[in-house]
This record gives structure tokens, C-alpha cells and sequence, in this order.
């Protein structure tokens, strides 16, 4: 049985930052943004946790190539570091290891900052690590607030600004169900989004018992006829979705049987010379590659 080959050597190795060779050039602009300000913060309160990952040091040189870590790097030249942790790769030297981290979604996030407080960890600290305003970590600790498990369980894996909470929260149970349920089908998990939702939500189905302050420029009517749009779109997405299997696979076996029909160059011909509004239709058919066409 072949054993496991490691693409890196398990234990870091201090390297001196003069020894690390950028595979990348960071832009101009990279101090400016919001990204580089938190990973710097984060380095200057609790030191660098994520070790940088590089090649074996070249014979000649002695110099390692950077593979991940460029922000980083950046950030620890501004603080006066003068070597840091690093893992060298072993086996590809244009492995980068970030491309392959699914990123931590909305509500993995909201466990680890509750963790962390928990553990002891105090909310200005926090928010000092991670360069953001002490309202911002506290909305993340208390996002799942009036949200029920069914709704939360749909978007475990999505990331989503933490207001939609505020907006899903005003709903009752079902209702946050059924809206969250339309925005993951749609794709469009937004504040903007749900606030529509909320706005065409029926008064029964809210919290509170009261509906939303009037749009500007929505009079009543205009919101009475979005409720039933709304109720109406949400049905035809569960339509949709339960039919959507099957649709795709008479799809395919109508494209299947179309090809092969049409490569019979005496039916091709017939079909041309009697109904060729009909032969159109099925090269239509035969090209298509997915429902939306």
C-alpha cells in the first residue's frame, strides 16, 4: 500500500524575511484597503497566526519563494518583524494554499467570535484583532438571535451581511423559512432583497403584528400588489424546484433522440422539404445546454 506523501514538511521553520522572495507582485493600493488593515491589526495583537507557506530555500541563494502569505509578509515588514513562521512546500511549487480554504461562512464565523468571548476573550480586544468597530463584533455574536433553526440551517453555509438578520428576525418562524428559502434559490442573499420581503410580508406573519414604515414612493396599493407577486414568484419557485430534475432529464433524452434522428439524412431531408419550421425547432432543441437557453 503507497503511504501518504505530505506536500509540506509538518513543522514551520523561522525564516528571515530578507530570505523571502514574493512569487507576486502586491498592489499599490494594498495598504489603503480594509483587508490589509485587519490582517495587520490582527499581527500586532495576537502575533501571526496563519504560519507563510514557501519553496525549499534555493542552494545558491539561500532565498525561499513565497507561495501564500503576500499580505502578510507585508504586514510583518510594517510592524518591524524580522523573520516569521513558514511551512515549505514539498512537492508543487505553484501550490497556493489559501485557493484551496473554503472561506468560513456567515455563521461558522458567528460560533467562533461566540467561542472566543466565552473563552475569555474580551469584545474590545476582538474587535481591535480584527480592525472593526466594537457594534460590528457584537451584531456577529448576537446574528442568530430570533432566527429560527430552520432558517439558520439554510444559510450555514453561506456568507451574508449580518443586517439580514435584522431584517429576517422581524418575521415569524414560517415566514423566515419561506424568505430565506426564495433568497437561496435566487441567489440573491441581500439586505436590499430582504427588505422587500419584509415589506411584502403579510402583517399576520410579522413579529410585531406591524408592517414595515411605507416605502418611499410605494403608496398601499402598491405594496398590497407586491405581497401577491411575491407570494405568487415564491410559488413558482417551489414549481420549479420540484420539477427541475425532471425537466432536465426529458432534456437530455429529447436532445439524445433528436440527434440521432436528424443524422439520418432521408428523415433530415423530409422534414427540411415539408415542415422546415419544425426542423428548426428540433436543431434548437439539439443545441440547447441547459434550461435557461
Amino acid at each position: 500500500m503507497t503511504g501518504i506523501v505530505l506536500g509540506f514538511i509538518p513543522d514551520s521553520l523561522s525564516v528571515s524575511l530578507d530570505r523571502l522572495l514574493p512569487s507576486r507582485k502586491t498592489p499599490a493600493e494594498l495598504i489603503a484597503s480594509v483587508k490589509f488593515k485587519q490582517i495587520r491589526s490582527s499581527i500586532e495583537d495576537v502575533g501571526l497566526i496563519e504560519p507563510l507557506s514557501v519553496t525549499t530555500a534555493n542552494p545558491t541563494t539561500g532565498q525561499h519563494l513565497l507561495l501564500d502569505g503576500h499580505v502578510r509578509l507585508v504586514a510583518l515588514r510594517e510592524l518591524g518583524y524580522e523573520e516569521a513562521p513558514c511551512l515549505v512546500a514539498t512537492d508543487d511549487e505553484a501550490y497556493t494554499y489559501n485557493s484551496r480554504i473554503n472561506r468560513l461562512s456567515t455563521i461558522q464565523e458567528h460560533f467562533m467570535i461566540r467561542r472566543a468571548v466565552e473563552r475569555g476573550l474580551s469584545v474590545d480586544r476582538l474587535a481591535k484583532a480584527l480592525n472593526v468597530d466594537v457594534s460590528h463584533i457584537v451584531k456577529k455574536m448576537t446574528l442568530l438571535d430570533g432566527i429560527c433553526p430552520e432558517a439558520t440551517d439554510l444559510l450555514k453555509d453561506r456568507q451574508f451581511s449580518v443586517e439580514i438578520s435584522r431584517v429576517i428576525r422581524k418575521m415569524k418562524p414560517t415566514r423566515q423559512v419561506e424568505c430565506v428559502e426564495l433568497m437561496v434559490s435566487a441567489n440573491n442573499i441581500t439586505v436590499a432583497y430582504a427588505e422587500a420581503l419584509l415589506v411584502a410580508t403579510p402583517t399576520e406573519m410579522l413579529v410585531d403584528g406591524r408592517k414595515p414604515k411605507k416605502l418611499t414612493g410605494v403608496t398601499q396599493e402598491q405594496m398590497s400588489r407586491m405581497e401577491r407577486e411575491m407570494a405568487n414568484l415564491q410559488g413558482q419557485y417551489k414549481l420549479v424546484e420540484e420539477t427541475y430534475a425532471e425537466d432536465v432529464l426529458n432534456l437530455v433524452l429529447a436532445r439524445g433522440y433528436l440527434a440521432k434522428l436528424l443524422e439520418n439524412q432521408s428523415v433530415a431531408r423530409y422534414i427540411k422539404q415539408r415542415r422546415p419550421e419544425v426542423l428548426e425547432q428540433f436543431e434548437v432543441i439539439i443545441e440547447t445546454t441547459s434550461l435557461d437557453q
